[in-house]
């Protein structure tokens, strides 16, 4: 069955060609495995939630007739502005306009959000660009420039909401800096989400096409019901495909967490467990609520455009198991600065168990990729990072790292693997920070930085010991089989090329008294040596030659030391330097070779002249994660020869090392 939606249609129609919907809800109420809903052109607000699943091999596909001509969007347009003073505009909107939900009376919360001055879900947009919340409107009125946004020179366009005393009435106070609001096109954020069925288990729907845009969603950490303008909630077999997803308060898609019933938020409402721990309860509640590949995930994320969101584009834990995020280009995530917190980047996943990342491009996020916990089978292949460390040269100030820390293109936070990540192109000053084991690094550029190596696996405290332990899975199933802290090491490099770049001198000015932090040794020193120092195995074993478990409590320190490091077939320029443990280095010290992208983003680079030949890479060569004791392997359990680079193209019988 096929049914029509046109926006500009009459109401009452019966979804036929000749008689179409008006609203794509009424699609959504009646569409069955197997149907397709065409969306003509135009302008949906609307909140459309899907009534029934697909099956796998016959999903519900909802396309947009005109690819992205469909604009499914939380806001509405509102006139009636009357001056108030000078460039302040005042708006008062009956709160019955809200029915259940009122994000303006609604405040973002939630575990893990770090923020000073509470702000709402709720957003004032000027020609489809978000205006800056303020906490009073005195500020409003006399509008100062907030220094820790990306985008500096728009941070005076302000407003301020309360409640109007003796009615039941929203204000807005706005200031559009010289602009007629009932002349320009303002628009207020008045829906949670845009996509996103009301309960739980609506498996295997198609988005395709649209435009989805301006939801008023919550903050959205691992330990809550993950909101997300776009959300599968807690389903199976999504495909979300050449969308442009842009300007959710919080997150664009999620692929996350359903609510648990008293576990939801519960290091923000109940203060005696740590986070940590509640994080961890998630998991196995999860697992006891039916959580297993045949239920949750596998869900398809590509050929999207998402940007300008406040927390994450894409955010997931749990439910983001076994799926495919393939290219999308994501970008300016959470530059406003105006949410902060342990949740921020253009993908913050938890759990991505046999997820694969590739062949996407992230850059001006104020962190690429975070990929925290759990992050066992997990790939992040082929793609294409920069700017993604505070990269206007206004943000080189101490205070604008506070929060957030500097960013970098790839976290990978306390897990234990297998995690593989092969033929990126990492162009940030700090390219990878890395608080976890079981990761191989193979045929990578690096221009920039690994970070944080040793740090980052506690949880902070200043009295007691306080390591964070993670979920353990047999491999590629969600099955918990134990948990662990992370010993450090268990790393792999082969064939990458790591290039020294030119440190802006703001960013050492802010690392240099933080290089002790418990968190990040804020490293800016490209190249392996910050794993110098380690062992290499055939070391790490003889401290367990002929021990058979018994003795002196020292003699089980081998037990808790850092894991053993491999690599080869590593390039070195511009005074990137090898880990001491590294043998046969190729260390360029004759070439000062350039990088750097073009407007197009092409890389324009002149290393490839002096690279070395080095040996295809495969599978076996790699070894085991450690506390898995699983391979790196594709996610169906068959063996990789990386043999194809960045581009696609194979590599042949001479392999030289880097992404190409």
């Amino acid at each position: 069955m096929v049914y029509y939606v046109d926006c500009n249609a009459a109401a009452g129609g019966d979804g036929s060609k000749d008689m179409p919907f008006k609203k794509i809800g009424e699609a959504a109420a009646v569409a069955m495995p197997g149907d397709e809903v065409l969306v003509l052109p135009g302008i949906y607000r609307e909140e459309i939630s899907p009534l029934n699943a697909g099956k796998e091999k016959q999903p519900i596909t909802y396309r947009s007739v005109n690819r992205r001509e469909a604009v499914i969007t939380g806001a509405d347009v509102f006139k009636g502005w009357k001056r108030y003073s000078g460039d302040v505009w005042k708006l008062s909107i009956p709160n019955e306009y809200f029915g259940s939900y009122n994000p303006y009376k609604t405040f973002v919360s939630g575990d893990w959000l770090n923020i000073t001055v509470p702000v709402h879900t709720g957003e004032v947009f000027l020609n489809g660009k978000s205006l800056y919340e303020c906490d009073s409107l005195e500020k409003v009125l006399q509008p100062e420039y907030y220094d820790q946004s990306w985008d500096r020179e728009f941070t005076k366009h302000t407003w301020y909401t309360a409640q109007e005393e003796g009615e039941d009435a929203t204000l807005i106070y706005a200031n559009f800096q010289g602009k007629d609001p009932n002349e320009e096109c303002v628009e207020l954020n008045v829906r949670p989400h845009c996509v996103w069925p009301v309960a739980e288990h609506v498996n295997y729907i198609t988005l395709s096409g649209f435009v989805v845009t301006k939801a008023a969603t919550q903050w959205a950490p691992p330990t809550a019901l993950q909101d997300g303008m776009i959300g599968p909630h807690w389903s199976r077999g999504w495909i979300i495909e050449d969308c442009e997803i842009s300007h959710s308060k919080c997150s664009g898609i999620s692929l996350g967490k359903y609510r648990q019933q008293g576990n939801d938020n519960k290091w923000l409402k109940y203060k005696y467990k740590d986070g940590a721990q509640t994080q961890r309860d998630c998991s196995l509640i999860a697992q006891l609520d039916g959580w297993s590949k045949d239920t949750i995930g596998s869900h398809i994320v590509r050929n999207c455009e998402i940007h300008d969101c406040g927390q994450t584009g894409i955010v997931g834990n749990l439910g983001c198991v076994f799926s495919l995020i393939e290219n999308n280009h994501i970008h300016h995530i959470n530059n406003k600065r105006n949410l902060a917190g342990a949740e921020i980047g253009g993908i913050k996943l938890h759990a991505a168990i046999d997820v694969i990342i590739r062949n996407n491009h992230f850059h001006d996020c104020t962190r690429g990729i975070w990929l925290d916990w759990q992050c066992q089978g997990t790939r992040v292949s082929s793609n294409l990072f920069h700017d993604n460390c505070l990269s206007r040269d206004h943000l080189l100030k101490s205070e604008c790292a506070q929060g957030l820390g500097l960013g970098e293109d790839l976290w990978i936070e306390i897990a234990h693997g297998p995690t593989l990540v092969d033929n990126n192109i990492m162009l940030s000053e700090r390219c990878v920070r890395l608080a976890a084991q079981g990761v191989a690094f193979v045929h990578n550029l690096f221009f920039g930085a690994v970070t944080g190596v040793g740090r980052g696996v506690n949880n902070g405290t200043n009295k007691y010991p306080s390591p964070r332990y993670t979920s353990v899975h047999r491999p590629h199933s969600t099955d918990i089989t134990s948990f662990m802290t992370v010993l450090h090491g268990d790393v792999r490099f082969y064939n990458n090329v790591f290039i020294q770049p030119k440190t802006r001198q703001g960013l050492i000015d802010i690392c240099e008294p933080l290089k002790d932090d418990e968190w990040d040794d804020y490293n800016l020193k490209a190249g392996t040596c910050v794993y110098s120092g380690y062992m290499k195995e055939e070391e790490w074993k003889q401290h367990f030659a002929g021990y058979c478990g018994e003795g002196a409590a020292e003699s089980r320190d081998r037990y808790y030391m850092p894991l053993p490091v491999w690599t080869g077939g590593n390039a070195f320029f511009n005074g990137a330097e090898p880990a001491d443990i590294e043998e046969g280095a190729y260390v360029d010290t004759e070439h000062e070779v350039s990088v750097r992208l073009t407007e197009d983003y092409e890389l324009v680079t002149d290393f490839a002249a002096y690279l070395p030949e080095v040996s295809m890479i495969r599978t076996e060569d790699l070894g085991e994660a450690f506390e898995p004791e699983e391979r790196f392997e594709n996610p169906d359990g068959s063996s990789i020869v990386f043999d194809t680079d960045h581009n696609g193209k194979k590599r042949t019988d001479k392999v030289v090392a880097g992404p190409f």
